[in-house]
């Protein structure tokens, strides 16, 4: 059930997200006068397809993995002499860039239209309390304690923990005194702590933005009774069920969830005898957790569930909702911030200050897709306004075959006065498909690491 819930979330997703892509090409080309022959969702053979009145055929093709509107175009094809004013390379360069343009920021406008329905929603988070300090981490030697709400970081106001991970990931690579405002626990009134950090997060493998600074969130106890379990991995392999208790491994007592997780983890490969309770039978089996290498060396143990949820005091839980038209600026500011984070994230994987294992490929976002539909609507449209965001970001790097890369071949035009060579273009082409296929090989592999 969950690898069926996972292909649909991600087939919803990226339908979703290829039809505003490829509607924004659509629709700035018919208004410059292009004529549009095909606009497909998906490739490959067509399972569904009409004819407008104007020609266009409109199809869903059989792979979801992406979609094209196919324009009249004298390079492609002959075209009728009658219908040449209609054809894309006889339009003007600056209508040539809005048509190439409009596809990547259709998807900004899509992650606006998102955002803006979640902060007018509402969406409730938790405050930030800080659980456990890790001796002798950054959090440590500032003297952090237990109890204290993060309020801001480095100046910036922090509401959650989604807020405050976000930022600290867009801080990769940093040296020098990390400044948190906290209120400590029991008082209102707020004090700055300065945490040292040297190339904070550099190429970890996944990034742990807070156990790097030695900071673990404030919990409330949550019981080792599995809320999910995965289909295929080692818990539903070894028969454990969501509502299943946990009771003990090898014999010794599981008090909380995190003490069964960091059994799990610690014993990767190695055959455990589980004690679990069932409703009212208990019952035992052997659990043998899957392995998950790191980039650092070693392995750490999984098993593919999750902890039930539990209820969060009221008094602790922060609703952030706002009216239609403060939500605007909202959503607009959340795009550009996320959209600033991508591109920096680039950034510091091409001078290799993050890993290029942390690259994600159609599995994991097939994965992330189905966990986010399952934790809500709220978690799912968060997920799509991202992805939408990551796909209008790489669709315009300037790499030939991506929008960027025609991009780049216009404005050059703008500034010679003439158009690149076909040649210059064949040779760019050649290399755009050489540098994505790597691209996509790569995420795949690591896909593939991450599942095994």
């Amino acid at each position: 059930m969950g690898l069926i819930q996972n292909i649909l979330a991600v087939i919803v997703v990226l339908g979703l997200l290829v039809t505003f892509h490829e509607f924004g090409h659509f629709w700035v080309a018919r208004r410059c006068g292009v004529k549009v022959l095909r606009f497909s969702v998906g490739f490959g053979k067509p399972l569904w397809s009409t004819v407008d009145r104007h020609g266009t055929e409109f199809a869903v093709a059989a792979i979801p993995l992406g979609g094209y509107v196919k324009m009249l175009d004298e390079r492609e094809a002959p075209v009728p002499e009658d219908q040449l004013d209609q054809a894309f390379n006889r339009k003007t360069v600056w209508q040539r860039i809005a048509i190439v343009a409009a596809g990547p920021i259709a998807n900004f406008l899509l992650a606006i239209i998102a955002y803006w329905a979640l902060f007018v929603a509402g969406t409730t988070t938790v405050a930030p309390l800080v659980g456990d300090v890790t001796p002798n981490s950054p959090a440590a030697e500032a003297g952090l304690a237990h109890g204290a709400e993060i309020t801001s970081i480095q100046g910036d106001a922090m509401r959650s923990w989604e807020e405050i991970n976000l930022k600290l990931v867009s801080m990769i690579g940093f040296n020098g005194d990390l400044m948190l405002e906290v209120q400590p626990e029991g008082s209102n009134a707020s004090r700055v702590y300065q945490l040292p950090v040297a190339n904070y997060m550099v190429r970890q493998d996944p990034p742990q933005p807070l156990q790097s600074l030695g900071i673990t969130p404030w919990r409330p106890n949550v019981p080792a009774v599995l809320g999910q379990v995965i289909d295929g991995q080692a818990a539903s392999q070894a028969g454990l069920r969501a509502g299943d208790r946990i009771l003990s491994l090898n014999g010794e007592p599981v008090n909380d969830w995190m003490q069964f997780v960091s059994v799990i983890r610690e014993n990767a490969g190695q055959t455990l005898e589980v004690d679990y309770q069932r409703g009212d039978e208990q019952g035992s089996l052997s659990l043998t957790p899957g392995r998950n290498p790191l980039e650092s060396g070693g392995e750490v143990g999984y098993i593919g569930a999750g902890a039930q949820q539990v209820a969060w005091p009221e008094e602790l839980q922060r609703e952030i909702r706002y009216g239609p038209l403060e939500a605007v600026g909202q959503a607009v500011s959340r795009t550009g911030e996320m959209t600033l984070l991508t591109v920096d994230a680039i950034r510091k994987m091409l001078v290799g200050l993050i890993s290029p294992s942390n690259l994600s490929g159609p599995i994991t976002i097939a994965q992330i897709s189905g966990d986010s539909a399952r934790a809500g609507m709220e978690a799912f449209v968060g997920f799509l306004a991202y992805l939408s965001i990551s796909l209008g970001v790489l669709n315009l790097l300037p790499i030939p075959v991506l929008d960027g890369g025609h991009l780049l071949y216009y404005f050059i035009e703008v500034v010679r006065g003439r158009p690149v060579s076909e040649q210059t273009q064949a040779v760019g082409l050649r290399i755009g498909l050489a540098m994505v296929g790597t691209l996509m090989l790569m995420a795949l592999y690591f896909d593939l690491m991450r599942l095994w």
